[in-house]
C-alpha cells in the first residue's frame, strides 16, 4: 500500500498545503519532460509480491509484526492487514540471465520468511483471494497497526460521506455484501511488475501496458474463489476496484483501468493525478521540491492497473527515472510463474516498443478495456477482439503471436537463449493447457468438493515444490 506516513490526522491546512504543494511537484515534473531530465540506463525490471501468512486451519494468521521481527529484511514490509506481507525483488538489467536472478532472489527471500513464520506456527502462500478468507476476518482489528493504513481507510470514508462500501459481483456464482471499512482490499494480493522506460517512449509503454494486461491478467489468473463463491477467473479485479471505492462519478475512482490511452507521454497520468484526484493522505515532507515526495504519495493513492512511477538513481535527486508497473498478475502460484510471467511482459513491451508498434492505432482504447475485463472474468479462454476486430482466444493469441514477440524481445535485450526457453515455455505450457492457478482450483473443487480449507492446504502443498503450476496434479 505504498510509502510510510507520520500521522492519521490531517487539518485543512495540511489539505491545502499539500495541494500546493503537489502543483508546484507537477508543473517541476514538467519542465523535467520538456527538458528530457530522465535517467536513460539499461533496461531493468523487478517485482513486488504480496503473500498471504495462515496457519495450521489454513485461515489468516494476524502476524504480521511478529514475523517482521524476525524475518528483519528491508525487502520483506507489511501491508493493510496483518495476515499480509509484501516482498520485494532487487531490479535487474534485463540481460543475460536476469530473469534467473530474480527467481533465484525470490526463492531465498520466501525461504527466509517460511522459516520465521514456522516457529509462530505459520505459513508463507502466495495467491490472489485466499480461498479461506471470510467476511469476519476482514475487520479493522486485523489491520496492520500503521498510521498510512488508518488515514486511508478514515479519508476513503470521508469521501464516501460516512457510506459503507457495497461489493457486488456476478461470476460463475454471485456476491453481494456491505462493508464498513476498506478491509475488502486486504483480500487481494498480487505481483507487480516494474519494467524501466525512457521518457520519449512512455506514452507508447504505457498504452502498451493497457493492451497487454488482458493476455497478462489471464495468465496469472489465481482468484477464483471469496468466500467460498466461485466468481471470476481473476476476481481480484472487481473486487479491489470497489473495495475502495469513493463513490460518485467513476472518472474519481482510485482503482480502474483508466479512461483513455497517453498521447505524448505519461506526464499525462500526473497531470490527471492532480486535476482529478482529491487528496487522500495530505502528510507534508521535510524534503525539496526535487524530490517530488508530494507527488509521489499522491500517485500512490491511485490504483490504476497499469501505473507510472518515478524514482531516482543514487541517493540524491538529481538523476530521476521512470517505471510502468504493471499490476494486473495475482499472486503466486509458484515463484517460477511469477518470473515466467514478467518475462513475457518484458519481452512483449521491449519488442513491441523498439518496433514502434501500431497497436494502440489499431485497438482502440475501449476495446482494450472490454478486453480486460472479459480476459479477468473468463480467463485463457476468453475471446478477445485484436488488431482486425475479430475476436481470438487469449489462449491462441498468446501462442501464435505474443509468444513470439515476447522471445525476440528478450532476445533483443540480450537475455540467453536458455533463459528464454526456459521463462517463456512455462508461460506456453500454461497457455496450451489453460491451466492458471484458477482453473487448477475449480478443476480441485469439481473433483473433490467445495471445501476451501481443504483446497488452500492442497494448494500450499503443491506451491511448495516449486513447480509452476502446470504441472500440478489434482489428487
Amino acid at each position: 500500500m505504498g510509502q510510510t506516513i507520520g500521522a492519521s490526522e490531517f487539518s485543512a491546512a495540511d489539505f491545502a498545503e499539500f495541494s500546493r504543494r503537489l502543483a508546484a511537484e507537477t508543473a517541476l515534473l514538467r519542465r523535467w519532460f520538456d527538458e528530457q531530465r530522465f535517467c536513460t540506463g539499461p533496461r531493468t525490471g523487478g517485482f513486488e509480491l504480496e503473500a498471504w501468512l495462515v496457519d495450521r486451519q489454513m485461515a489468516p494468521a494476524p502476524l504480521i509484526d511478529e514475523l517482521l521481527v524476525r524475518v528483519d529484511d528491508p525487502l520483506v514490509v507489511p501491508e493493510l492487514a496483518r495476515f499480509n506481507l509484501e516482498l520485494n525483488g532487487t531490479p535487474q538489467p534485463l540481460t543475460g540471465r536476469a530473469l534467473s536472478h530474480l527467481h533465484a532472489e525470490l526463492v531465498r527471500t520466501l525461504a527466509h520468511c517460511e522459516a520465521a513464520a514456522v516457529p509462530l506456527g505459520a505459513r508463507i502462500l502466495r495467491i490472489g483471494i485466499l480461498p479461506t478468507i471470510r467476511p469476519e476476518h476482514l475487520v479493522l482489528a486485523q489491520m496492520t497497526p500503521r498510521d498510512r493504513y488508518r488515514a486511508l481507510n478514515e479519508q476513503i470514508l470521508r469521501l464516501r460521506g460516512g457510506t459503507p462500501i457495497q461489493l457486488e459481483i456476478r461470476g460463475q456464482q454471485s456476491i453481494a455484501i456491505e462493508q464498513p471499512d476498506v478491509m475488502l482490499e486486504a483480500a487481494a494480493t498480487s505481483f507487480q511488475i516494474h519494467i524501466r522506460m525512457q521518457s520519449g517512449e512512455s506514452a507508447l509503454m504505457f498504452n502498451l501496458g493497457k493492451i497487454l494486461a488482458a493476455p497478462m491478467v489471464a495468465l496469472g489468473a489465481n482468484a477464483a474463489y471469496l468466500f467460498g463463491r466461485e466468481l471470476w477467473a481473476e476476481t481480484r479485479v472487481p473486487l479491489f476496484e470497489q473495495a475502495v471505492a469513493v463513490g460518485g462519478p467513476r472518472l474519481r475512482q482510485r482503482v480502474g483501468f483508466g479512461i483513455r490511452y497517453a498521447k505524448r507521454s505519461v506526464l499525462e497520468v500526473f497531470e490527471s493525478n492532480l486535476s482529478r484526484y482529491e487528496v487522500l493522505l495530505p502528510h507534508l515532507h521535510d524534503t525539496p521540491p526535487e524530490a517530488l515526495a508530494h507527488l509521489r504519495l499522491h500517485n500512490g493513492t491511485i490504483w490504476r492497473w497499469n501505473r507510472p512511477l518515478i524514482g531516482f538513481d543514487g541517493p540524491d535527486w538529481e538523476r530521476p527515472h521512470l517505471r510502468l508497473e504493471h499490476r494486473v498478475v495475482a499472486s503466486g502460484p509458484s515463484a517460477a510463474d511469477d518470473v515466467a510471467n514478467a518475462a513475457f511482459l518484458f519481452g512483449c513491451l521491449h519488442a513491441l516498443a523498439a518496433e514502434h508498434s501500431p497497436l494502440p492505432a489499431l485497438i482502440p482504447f475501449v476495446q482494450a478495456r472490454a478486453n480486460f475485463y472479459r480476459a479477468a472474468r473468463f480467463g485463457l479462454s476468453a475471446a478477445v477482439r485484436w488488431t482486425d476486430g475479430t475476436r481470438i482466444p487469449l489462449w491462441r493469441l498468446i501462442l501464435e503471436d505474443l509468444l513470439p514477440r515476447a522471445d525476440a524481445g528478450l532476445a533483443a535485450l540480450g537475455i540467453d537463449a536458455d533463459e528464454r526457453d526456459r521463462w517463456l515455455g512455462i508461460v506456453r505450457e500454461r497457455a496450451r493447457t489453460q491451466r492458471t492457478g484458477s482453473a487448477w482450483a475449480r478443476a480441485w473443487v469439481a473433483r473433490h468438493g467445495n471445501q476451501m480449507e481443504a483446497l488452500t492446504a492442497a494448494y500450499l502443498a503443491q506451491q511448495t515444490t516449486g513447480r509452476p503450476v502446470h504441472e500440478w496434479p489434482l489428487d
